[in-house]
């Protein structure tokens, strides 16, 4: 018995020896890639949750994609996981319903492929998770711990909502102020419920396919309701109902998630909180994450890269609600003591992102150059978004800054 043991022991430690040479590989290979947690992603997206599915874009890939973001690569965040819709692939249309009722004359319910036959409207829109950035506020807010990878920027085709009411010959009723959405519940999913504004109708979309190709389900196929310049949160994925309200919904997305402290009716966009303390959310002293947040990436040079000098070219991309058009982005390589343009490539305003470059000369030696962008209102990005520090970290705006080395 003794040397059977004895043999069994010598077998573990060969084994344990055999598992410490290969660097613990066994263990590492444990946790699922993107892919496979997402059919048709690609493997190097950063897994922040596994369930529900959440995949953050490294920096790197969504630079090397500035013009439109692929569906391979784009970050997903997932409050809900609708059973077997796991992919990049489309869903199916046939025998998919939604519902539209509430404060409307005419309540209606359509077959998702009635859709293919009612005019089709495209919209180029910044897709971005209101939590992007929450890594940079200080203390680190709770939630999942996104860099900047939790955006991209996408093309939309389908139906605009107000296209089929009128098609439907549906009329809203007084006091219709919010449109709220609700996401499917296919396979007991949990609730998931959207309100925003009624004015969003303007440029309300049904969503049928993205970057020319059928809406991939886990981005929210077969049909999503989207409104461009809103904050990702709100485009409610596998739509099958939508109704017209007085107020918000008061489900747990919209009431205390997904808010920031704010003083409602007021010019304030945020109200300062103390970081590293909590706060009393209710509706009368937060705002809902509605509108997306001005914001600027550097997109080149990257972090801790070596670039040739003296004349080094800065570019990125920058973007807002879509309210109105940047006018400007600036460049700051002595601490913002002093700022110089780069060149826009467009000026007119737009929901997607605007690409910008510009050219600093530099000596060789480490150096970090700032971005801010401005829009037509005047609104900026401020140099410490610490400023906005809240405790679920939403809505980072902050002055980007990389460090890199001129040779």
């Amino acid at each position: 018995m003794e040397k059977v043991n004895r043999r069994t022991t010598l077998k573990l430690m060969g084994l344990g020896a055999a598992f410490l040479a290969a660097g613990g590989r066994g263990l590492a290979q444990q946790a699922p890639t993107a892919d496979q947690l997402v059919r048709g992603k690609d493997r190097r997206l950063l897994v922040l949750s596994q369930r529900p599915i959440v995949l953050e874009t490294p920096y790197e890939l969504l630079a090397a994609n500035a013009e439109r973001t692929p569906k391979e690569i784009l970050y997903i965040r997932n409050n809900v996981d609708l059973p077997g819709y796991n992919t990049v692939e489309g869903a199916n249309l046939e025998g998919w319903k939604v519902q539209v009722g509430g404060l409307v004359d005419k309540p209606f319910t359509f077959e998702a492929k009635e859709l293919l036959s009612l005019p089709q409207h495209e919209v180029t829109m910044v897709l971005q998770c209101s939590g992007n950035g929450r890594t940079l506020y200080q203390p680190r807010p709770s939630g999942n711990p996104w860099k900047r990878g939790g955006v991209g920027n996408v093309t939309f085709r389908g139906v605009r909502l107000k296209d089929l009411l009128a098609a439907k010959g549906a009329k809203l009723l007084d006091k219709a102020y919010h449109i709220t959405a609700h996401a499917s519940r296919q396979g007991n999913a949990p609730e998931f419920v959207r309100s925003v504004p009624i004015h969003a109708l303007e440029n309300a979309l049904l969503a049928l396919s993205m970057n020319g190709e059928p809406l991939p389900a886990v981005h929210g196929g077969p049909v999503r309701l989207v409104f461009p310049g809103y904050f990702g949160v709100n485009h409610v994925k596998w739509v099958e109902k939508i109704e017209f309200t007085e107020g918000e919904n008061t489900t747990t997305e919209q009431m205390p998630r997904y808010r920031v402290p704010a003083i409602p009716n007021t010019q304030l966009p945020f109200l300062p909180q103390e970081p590293g303390k909590t706060y009393p959310y209710t509706f009368q002293n937060s705002r809902p994450n509605w509108l997306v947040t001005l914001n600027s990436f550097i997109f080149a040079p990257l972090e801790g890269q070596t670039v040739r000098g003296p004349y080094v070219r800065v570019e990125g991309v920058a973007f807002n609600d879509g309210i109105a058009p940047i006018v400007s982005v600036e460049l700051s390589t002595n601490g913002g003591r002093t700022w110089h343009r780069a060149e826009l490539e467009r000026t007119e305003k737009t929901f997607g992102w605007v690409r910008w470059r510009g050219t600093v000369y530099l000596r060789p030696g480490e150096h970090e150059v700032m971005a801010r962008a401005w829009d037509a209102v005047g609104r900026s990005q401020p140099l410490d978004g610490n400023v906005a520090w809240n405790e679920r970290g939403y809505e980072y705006s902050g002055v980007m800054r990389v460090k890199f080395t001129v040779s």
